[in-house]
């Protein structure tokens, strides 16, 4: 197919840029337009707001001090919006177990036997319908400082989404906020058999629980009994746990006689089903807009298929996500759950994470699209979050900049939301031993800490960069314009995706380290192209003449592409619809064809 030579004139056919070695950037030439798709920005409160640099192992709150929802103040959140994100997730509100002591107010002290960290995990929750108490200035008017908080969200043009942990409790699970009439998960059952549908819990019975050996926190002594024995949340149907499980947290019962060959038993409906739903009804109407269901697969997905249209008609706009590791039950989660997204993880989280680390193919990105044909707008992408490790750390990356052809791809290649973990966006490494899961290029979740970099970013309070260095401001720059563009250009929030990474492999033209896709929505015409080289490379780049036609590539127009990440780069496309381009390492580049 012939197509028009472009005029020299036009074009630079061989320049480029690189993440790896940024420049001083050119401010963005248009406003973005309001956003397409969901851009979800995750955070935990505590960590978020706290400005105490102290930063000690096993540091108490009074040491190493604790964010508040009143530090998520107006600014920050227009600066979130500013920014491109839509959504905000509140990690961590629910009231979970901790080693803090409130007991002055009502809440009953923890034993150090079951607790991670002196903070504790957000995901051993001790009462559905609280939030943490670390969280307010005012621990007696914490409800309303998280209604205050939701309104603030909301005021700022972004919605909210809360954890929803419908697996497990913490085992010394006692609601102390509870609605009148309600009642606490296994006060009514019966702990003298394994199973009963009505039973909130597992049991081990004529057993006790035993704690896991380990190193307590400094000062710190367990004395946590429990008898018989209730099976620990990661299904471990033994009283003595490991410190690898989740011993910290009971498994709660849906009906389904695990042990017992895993009959099910869902009329009529268990008592656990109603119990959440009420939970979920309970939040719904706290205006909170999208649940992230935690391990949502270890939940049978008919609880999901009878309780989501439940919520929804409380609020019909509320979004539930699926944290889901086992693709061959995304479709179920989706068609017979109800689910609205669900996490890509093992899939694409997984590829480009080997991609980063100089494994695996860029090929099997496309095969990775292939298989959730027909679902890809329902898989929310990421690079960060609470459970895994920091781009920028030295387990990762471990570089700022390397890590950013893998977030493009994961913000670009498909409709559905895409997630970023406070932080990120200015390189914080995760780096430090911070007490319970020690130094794992992960941020804790379980101790109370200050984030280094993101601290920069948040300056006191008034969360305009201002200790950030130069670097970091071009890479919350680089986050700005990507997030931006992947949620409001109709290209990527409702345009079709080709991949061109294949054929240009299978034509020598590039190696299986680049990789290339269009997404394509009436006149907007992009073509996404990084590079997970660690040398630079010269490589050609070739539209397919059947993806030129499905584009609507005119074979008699002549076009130019012009990159819209770092504003520096233009390209003229051959008669054959190729060109060359100069790839430095882990280069990252949106083009737009005109």
């Amino acid at each position: 197919m012939k197509r028009s030579v472009l005029l020299l004139g036009l074009c630079l056919p061989i320049l480029f840029t690189f993440c790896s070695s940024p420049k001083e950037r050119i401010p963005p030439v248009n406003t973005p337009k309001p956003p397409g798709r969901m851009i979800i920005y995750q955070m935990l409160p505590r960590l978020f707001g706290n400005k105490t640099q102290v930063n000690q192992k096993y540091g108490t709150r009074e040491v190493n001090g604790v964010g508040k929802f009143n530090d998520i103040t107006d600014t920050a959140l227009v600066a979130l919006r500013e920014m491109g994100v839509t959504h905000v997730w509140y990690t961590g509100v629910l009231e979970h177990a901790t080693l803090s002591d409130y007991s002055s107010f009502g809440i009953p002290a923890d034993d150090p036997a079951v607790v991670k960290g002196i903070a504790g995990s957000p995901y051993s929750i001790r009462d559905y319908y609280d939030v943490d108490p670390d969280l307010a200035v005012s621990v007696p008017d914490r409800m309303k400082e998280f209604e205050a908080l939701v309104a603030r969200t909301h005021a700022a043009g972004l919605k909210v989404i809360i954890d929803f942990v419908p697996n497990h409790v913490a085992r010394a699970y006692r609601s102390d906020n509870k609605p009148e009439g309600v009642r606490d998960f296994g006060e009514d059952d019966d702990p003298t058999v394994a199973y009963r549908p009505n039973n909130n819990f597992y049991y081990l019975p004529a057993t006790s629980f035993v704690p896991p050996r380990r190193t307590l926190p400094p000062g710190m002594q367990g004395h946590y009994t429990e008898s018989p024995a209730k099976v620990t949340a990661n299904n471990q149907f033994r009283p003595d746990p490991s410190v690898d499980d989740w011993f910290e947290a009971v498994k709660l019962n849906y009906g389904v006689d695990i042990q017992g060959g895993g009959a099910k038993s869902f009329d009529p409906v268990p008592d656990t089903w109603n119990k959440m739903k009420d939970v979920l009804v309970f939040w719904a109407n706290k205006k909170v807009d999208g649940f992230r269901c935690d391990m949502a697969e270890m939940v049978p997905v008919e609880f999901w298929n009878w309780v989501i249209p439940q919520v929804k008609e409380v609020n019909p706009e509320v979004v539930f996500i699926a944290e889901i590791y086992n693709p061959d039950q995304y479709k179920d989660y989706l068609s017979q759950g109800g689910f609205d997204f669900l996490y890509d993880k093992v899939l694409l989280y997984d590829t480009l994470r080997n991609l980063v680390g100089g494994k695996g193919s860029t090929v099997a990105i496309d095969g990775i699209q292939q298989r959730l044909k027909g679902i890809n707008h329902n898989m929310l992408h990421f690079m960060e979050n609470h459970d895994e490790q920091r781009l920028a750390s030295r387990f990762f990356a471990g570089d700022i900049w390397k890590g950013c052809p893998a977030m493009v791809i994961s913000a670009t290649i498909d409709r559905g939301p895409v997630m970023i973990y406070f932080g990120q966006e200015v390189g914080e490494p995760g780096a430090g031993d911070e007490g319970f899961s020690g130094e794992d290029g992960r941020t804790t979740i379980y101790d109370y800490w200050g984030v280094p970099e993101h601290q920069k970013w948040m300056n006191g309070g008034a969360f305009d960069g201002g200790l950030l260095s130069l670097e970091q401001k071009q890479l919350r720059m680089f986050y700005t314009d990507l997030l931006s563009l992947a949620g409001s250009n109709p290209a990527f929030t409702s345009g079709e995706y080709y991949d061109i990474t294949a054929y240009n492999v299978s034509k020598g033209n590039i190696t299986p380290d680049i990789h290339a896709f269009m997404r394509v929505a009436a006149d907007e015409k992009m073509l996404v192209i990084n590079s997970f080289n660690s040398e630079p490379k010269t490589v050609r780049f070739q539209i397919p003449p059947e993806v030129a036609d499905a584009a609507g590539l005119d074979e008699e127009a002549v076009y130019i592409a012009r990159d819209l990440l770092w504003r520096e780069v233009e390209v003229g496309f051959d008669e054959n619809m190729s060109f060359e381009l100069l790839m430095k390492p882990y280069s990252c580049f949106i083009f737009k064809i005109k």
